[in-house]
């Protein structure tokens, strides 16, 4: 006859077994190497850095496309800013590794939320709560806060005074990482990512070339009288 504690016990460890198979199995990990990002209890750190580094790699790689002098605070306030007004063009941007890191991402406890017309991102998750606590740019943490907080947080809300600030992001991973989660990976739901050819994508024109430099060398017959 089975007694009360060992029901209990083979019920406990068949939902450690369940919780077991929900945990992230991602393992393509091609920034383990690079310095932390953040360090929250009960976060997986190690996939929020993957995400993070794959993100900056993904805004620095498109926009010296156009402007190889481009430093990465420079990709950040480009990017901030076509976010906030919806111009981001976030399939010429995104890379393979990003759909691989974004499907792990999409795993992740409470990190999302499906049914909000603001941002899919759950503004009441573990990871945000982190970030909340950890903005080191004083103006925007109260910023931060006090909209998390009633309820009226939103990408263009904040992204107004983030836009003048967005030379924090080199050395405040927290807001960073916030960045990453709420103006790139949560909008990517909106994106049909099965259309995309990663083999095919087109590079931005290059802007240091002069007209007739451009035409010589796509034209066969530049320069030739015929």
């Amino acid at each position: 006859m089975k007694t009360p504690f060992f029901k209990l016990l083979v019920i406990t460890l068949t939902i450690a077994l369940l919780s077991c198979k929900k945990e992230n199995t991602f393992t393509d990990y091609k920034y383990a190497d690079k310095p932390a990002t953040i360090n929250c209890e009960g976060v997986n750190s190690k996939l929020y850095k993957e995400a993070l580094y794959t993100f900056e790699d993904d805004i620095l790689n498109y926009y010296k496309k156009a402007k190889p002098n481009t430093s990465l605070v420079q990709s950040y306030s480009q990017l901030i800013r076509n976010a906030v007004y919806g111009r981001i063009k976030l399939e010429e941007i995104i890379s393979a590794h990003t759909v691989a890191v974004f499907e792990a991402l999409k795993k992740e406890d409470r990190l999302w939320d499906a049914n909000s017309s603001t941002s899919h991102l759950n503004y009441n998750s573990i990871v945000i709560d982190c970030i909340s606590k950890n903005i080191q740019d004083k103006s925007l943490n109260t910023t931060f806060n006090a909209l998390v907080s009633t309820n009226s947080m939103s990408p263009k809300l904040f992204g107004a005074p983030l836009m003048s600030k967005f030379t924090r992001t080199s050395n405040d991973k927290y807001l960073a990482t916030y960045i990453a989660l709420d103006l790139y990976y949560a909008k990517l739901f909106d994106v049909d990512l099965s259309k995309i050819n990663f083999d095919k994508k087109e590079p931005l024109a290059d802007f240091d070339v002069t007209l007739p430099e451009a035409e010589a060398k796509t034209d066969p017959h530049a320069g030739h009288n015929h």
